[in-house]
């Protein structure tokens, strides 16, 4: 009961002095849990070992209890994807602390705070983790692909996680507490604003988007196909690499700086370093420059500058592109322009620069 009485204080002095921070920790009731290190959470309720509990300050316990209503407000847990959960989970633990140590909180013993990822996202931060990372989460993530029904329990009393269904059900439930809690605190700012900014009006970084069309085009994996009968009948496996034929497009009209221009080749050049790929690099405003060919291998060296600077007419690259086929075409524009009738049968990625719309194909905003 001292732990629940501790909790219940912090969570009064959390709606006080942090009215937003306070206001989502309301959607999370909390339940003893012996099974659990620290505290943990999976989006319906906040699980907590009262030995634990009983061993921090109430400003440490403001902290727990924001970090557990932060996972589930910024949607961490269907933010996963195919990364490895556990290093998904620290990249999320390392987004957060940094946030709720700005506003004022205190962080518990054993908690790593780690000034570098200050600002990023766990998207961001999950590549700067170590596959074997020995770090620890502040708290236990109760979520994954593996999860049962309503009041179902797993082993040792632990709460079974979320199915896929229920947990994208409880996703936009807590949109919606972000969207309360933030109508009823007012403005927010820093970090914390663009953060829940990013959740309630998701614009996913063009450069991850980007990495993930591109990781599925070229990859190495293992082939299973069956030998010749000249090989014998044993299957073993095979390495196979599917290189990814990319079409790069920069609008060149008026409206994009050539500043803007050799910023987008340079992002292009750091993704191309890191899968492989062939690129046609194509320069256009109302007629078609180049194209300029890079193998896999080449270093990505662009012209210093682009002819251009009159009006936008997309239609020359795609009747470019139609003789090659690419697995993607990528276009840096304003979308103000003339664009084809119909939609290609290749994935088409729009950068876009500015509030213009795109008939088809996938929409990024750039600024």
């Amino acid at each position: 009961m001292e732990a629940e009485k501790r909790l219940a204080a912090a969570r009064v002095r959390l709606i006080l002095d942090k009215p937003f921070l306070g206001a989502l920790t309301l959607h999370l009731p909390f339940v003893a849990a012996n099974w659990c290190r620290t505290t943990a959470t999976d989006m319906k309720h906040l699980y907590y070992n009262p030995e634990y509990v009983e061993k921090l300050n109430l400003s440490q316990i403001e902290f727990v209890l924001a970090h557990e209503a932060l996972h589930c407000a910024l949607n961490h847990f269907v933010r996963r994807g195919s990364r490895v959960r556990s290093r998904w989970d620290i990249a999320c633990d390392h987004a957060i602390n940094p946030v709720l140590y700005r506003e004022g909180l205190q962080i518990p013993p054993g908690v790593v705070l780690i000034d570098v990822f200050e600002g990023m996202t766990a998207e961001e931060i999950y590549p700067m983790i170590e596959e074997e990372t020995e770090e620890e989460t502040l708290d236990d993530h109760l979520y994954g692909d593996d999860g049962g029904g309503e009041g179902q329990q797993g082993g040792g009393g632990r709460p079974r996680p979320p199915a896929r269904e229920e947990l994208e059900q409880l996703a936009e439930a807590w949109r919606q507490h972000l969207a309360q809690a933030l109508q009823q605190a007012g403005k927010l700012d820093g970090t914390l604003a663009r953060m829940v900014g990013d959740t309630l009006q998701p614009t996913l970084p063009w450069k991850m988007v980007l990495a993930r069309h591109l990781s599925q085009l070229a990859r190495d994996d293992y082939s299973y196909f069956r030998p010749s009968r000249r090989e014998g009948g044993v299957i073993f496996p095979s390495l196979k690499s599917m290189q990814a034929d990319l079409i790069v497009a920069i609008d060149t009209s008026g409206s994009i700086s050539e500043e803007e221009m050799k910023a987008f080749c340079a992002e292009i050049d750091g993704i191309k370093g890191q899968i492989r790929a062939s690129i046609d690099l194509l320069a256009c405003d109302a007629a078609l420059s180049g194209p300029w060919h890079f193998e896999p291998w080449d270093e990505f060296s662009p012209p210093e500058s682009f002819a251009g600077g009159g009006g936008t007419d997309f239609r020359p690259v795609f009747e470019w592109a139609e003789g090659s086929q690419p697995r993607l075409l990528l276009y840096f524009t304003d979308a103000i322009g003339e664009f084809p009738e119909s939609e290609p049968s290749y994935p088409v990625i729009w950068l876009v620069k500015g509030k213009g719309e795109v008939p088809w194909g996938e929409r990024i905003q750039l600024n």
